[in-house]
């Protein structure tokens, strides 16, 4: 894209005064790295660093028109539907700072006035963690191609249970890894049971059908380009039982490099045992068929919650053809809850974007009584117009492949530390 040449429309910042001109260091850089370092970094996802002044100075009217078009940051959820912490949107003040610093030729400013970088030790951004599990065998990426998912299994070989203040996945090779998402495998868990342990491999490759279907272990974290670190307050944490076994589940790209990827995930242990567990649910659905050609297929799942909870977030996990992703709370104005006479309440919609599978943390936690009635509703583009659908004349059913397609509703509550995570959601479709 041109360095300049900018439309007129576009100059509405360009005459500032001396003492509110904008500089890099002072106005600029702050707003890089809340919203765009994290992809755009060497080694990120993103084409081009901002990491530096010159970096971004030489970029700095691409930076303006896209953050003028709203094209950049990625508009992953609708506005004024839910507040969540990581929206990477722009405010009108932040979008004119971008405008006036560019038309002003991206003046440096004092190197003194650059923000203080955070607490995290290098090259994590969580303090120094207590325990890292990294995956036991590099996974080999080829330059081009579709890729299946790749597992890996990893004990943990507690003898006691561990509570998780923090984690961060550290992946060797992010510019291919489009998500990673570490499951806390509980000892006697029916999922991947056939799998082999410290070995990569596909689903595609396991004889036993039961084994690829989820058995609603409980996540640890996901990660994805954009996404931000798993951080509990100090009066909750993430409980890992003895004996569990951390599995590692990672969707990688093909960018014309081959390489080859060992990430980690790093914890830090709750000093002391949280009052309240964290625990993520899955509203789902593998009982559908998305026909060919299909440009706005609908599906939902439902589920009912047993117990009392706050809800802290959501991240909603769809495949090549995800479009549009919906989360509600279904309340029985008054009677019985086969009752007609029903209010629902939209909790957040987001543009599905397989570049960017974040999780969205609401900003205050919902508290949610027992009986409320959750749905997840995912629309599909099957269609020719689609360009990640390999297949537009194919239907398409679950599967835990990416060219299949999944339904997965996924929220993070938090429940007292004494309830166990396998009654909480009686789900149905």
């Amino acid at each position: 894209m041109p360095e300049s040449g900018s439309q007129a429309s576009r100059e509405t910042s360009s005459r500032v005064p001396p003492s509110a001109a904008p500089t890099y260091y002072r106005d600029v850089l702050p707003i890089l790295r809340q919203h765009c370092v994290i992809c755009h970094r060497s080694g990120g996802i993103a084409p081009m660093s901002f990491e530096t002044y010159e970096a971004a100075r030489r970029y700095a009217y691409l930076i303006r028109n896209v953050t003028h078009d709203k094209a950049m940051p990625p508009p992953f959820s609708i506005p004024l539907v839910a507040r969540v912490t990581n929206d990477p949107s722009l405010t009108p003040a932040q979008i004119s700072t971008l405008a006036a610093w560019a038309n002003l030729n991206a003046p440096a400013g004092d190197p003194r006035d650059a923000p203080a970088v955070s607490h995290g030790s290098a090259p994590w951004s969580i303090p120094k963690p207590d325990l890292i599990v990294r995956m036991p065998q590099p996974v080999s990426i080829p330059a081009t191609g579709n890729l299946d998912y790749v597992y890996q299994i990893v004990p943990t070989r507690f003898t006691e249970g561990r509570w998780i203040q923090m984690a961060e996945v550290l992946p060797s090779l992010p510019a291919n890894l489009l998500q990673m998402m570490v499951v806390i495998r509980r000892p006697g868990s029916r999922w991947l049971r056939h799998a082999p342990a410290g070995t990569p491999f596909t689903s595609a490759a396991l004889t036993g059908g039961k084994d690829r279907h989820w058995a609603g272990d409980d996540i640890l974290i996901v990660y994805s380009p954009g996404s931000s670190t798993q951080e509990f307050p100090v009066t909750m944490g993430k409980f890992i039982p003895a004996g569990s076994d951390l599995v590692f589940r990672a969707q990688y790209t093909a960018n014309g490099i081959a390489g080859s990827d060992q990430s980690s995930v790093g914890l830090v242990f709750c000093k002391q045992k949280p009052s309240q567990r964290v625990i993520t649910l899955a509203l789902e659905n593998d009982r559908f068929t998305i026909p060919p050609q299909a440009s706005d297929y609908r599906v939902e799942a439902r589920g009912v919650l047993r117990r009392d909870v706050f809800l802290l977030s959501f991240f909603p996990l769809l495949h090549l053809r995800g479009k549009r992703f919906e989360y509600d709370v279904i309340h029985p104005l008054n009677g019985p809850r086969h009752s007609l006479n029903l209010e629902m309440e939209t909790l957040l919609r987001v543009n599905y974007d397989l570049r960017w599978q974040t999780s969205y943390d609401l900003s205050e936690p919902r508290f949610l009584k027992t009986g409320t009635e959750l749905r997840a509703v995912a629309w599909y583009d099957n269609s020719p117009n689609n360009p990640n659908n390999p297949d537009s004349d194919a239907s398409v059913s679950w599967g835990d492949q990416p060219r299949e397609e999944v339904l997965g509703g996924f929220l993070d509550v938090a429940v007292p530390a004494t309830m166990g995570g396998h009654k909480i959601l009686a789900r149905h479709h």
